[in-house]
């Protein structure tokens, strides 16, 4: 998630207990709000309607990507793109993390990390392969 991005919205619109867990990885800054009031604003505040709406929206269009490319690109590109991310944003991701975000398990990751690495001659990313073990 990003700058702005709504987390929870689902569970307070559907009544339903957490879908999923949220971790910040860097420092961030969050604000919580009320289901009460949640519900309210979508009642009675279009702006807000408007806003949640493209939110929606947005996370619809990046799933539907992300879907898409995971069906079209191989595992190990996938993988080159994360690690490309995580090097540009000079941000550390678990291995666990990792392999959820690709889909697989650790273990299949791991695997895919090794082909990967036997491949893979880029200087700055061969030291965050390393990194990972």
């Amino acid at each position: 998630m990003g700058k702005g991005e709504v987390a929870g919205e689902l569970e307070a619109i559907k009544k339903i207990d957490c879908l999923c867990n949220v971790e910040a990885i860097s420092e961030i800054m969050v604000f919580a709000i009320p289901d009460h009031v949640f519900i309210s604003l979508i009642e009675n505040n279009i702006e807000f309607n408007k806003i949640l709406l493209q939110e929606l929206s947005t996370r619809i269009i990046q799933t539907s990507s992300r879907a898409s490319f995971q069906q079209l690109y191989t595992l190990e590109y996938g993988l080159l793109k994360l690690l490309k991310l995580q090097t540009e944003e000079q941000i550390l991701i678990s291995k666990e993390d990792m392999a959820a975000y690709l889909g697989i398990s650790v273990r299949s990751f791991n695997r895919t990390l090794q082909q990967v690495k036997a491949k893979n001659e880029d200087l700055s990313l061969k030291k965050v392969l390393e990194s990972l073990g």
